[in-house]
């Protein structure tokens, strides 16, 4: 994506797809005649980073389960995504499997009882770490875009922190309303 604008919305993105029906990437890619693809890197229970235990509302020290993503672009990292489930949400499935799941993430939590119904998005800068400048494939002290997007129920239970690390030249427009 370096050099060009491409304006994104999170809402395909929050919701499930349907039988058969490529993964929200792969389709937002594909209308703009490109390959979207992402590669799990990280899957199972680790100890929750502050900023996720905040979110998802738990006590200090307790675990989650991490899907870790690199979101690709015609065969180039873009993103790095992680997303963090409490142990109740998401131990012994899926989402602690590092295999593709069928019509994405989303598709399986409503599978499990959880949609999104209420979502917090929280957008900051900063220089990428070491970890994020390999993955990414940028120099050393490149200024990266993160995004934590907390998803809950409609009785406020948050049940997915994703965190998502991209360079700085992503455009976030947000489109509110059903």
């Amino acid at each position: 994506m370096s050099g060009e604008a491409w304006i994104s919305e999170a809402a395909p993105y929050l919701a499930p797809r349907e039988p058969g029906q490529a993964d929200a990437w792969t389709d937002e890619a594909g209308r703009r005649g490109r390959r979207g693809g992402q590669s799990v890197f990280e899957a199972g229970e680790v100890a929750a980073p502050e900023a996720v235990r905040a979110a998802l509302d738990l006590e200090q020290g307790q675990r989650v389960v991490v899907r870790a993503r690199l979101i690709l672009l015609d065969e180039r990292p873009v993103e790095i995504a992680r997303s963090y489930y409490p142990l109740g949400v998401a131990q012994g499935t899926r989402l602690a499997d590092p295999r593709k799941i069928p019509g994405g993430a989303v598709t399986l939590l409503r599978e499990l009882g959880y949609t999104a119904d209420t979502v917090t998005e929280d957008v900051s800068a900063g220089l990428a770490d070491p970890e994020e400048c390999g993955r990414l494939e940028l120099p050393p002290g490149s200024a990266v875009l993160r995004l934590l997007r907390t998803s809950g129920t409609a009785d406020g239970f948050p049940f997915e922190a994703s965190l998502m690390t991209m360079p700085t030249d992503r455009h976030l427009t947000y489109r509110l309303g059903k």
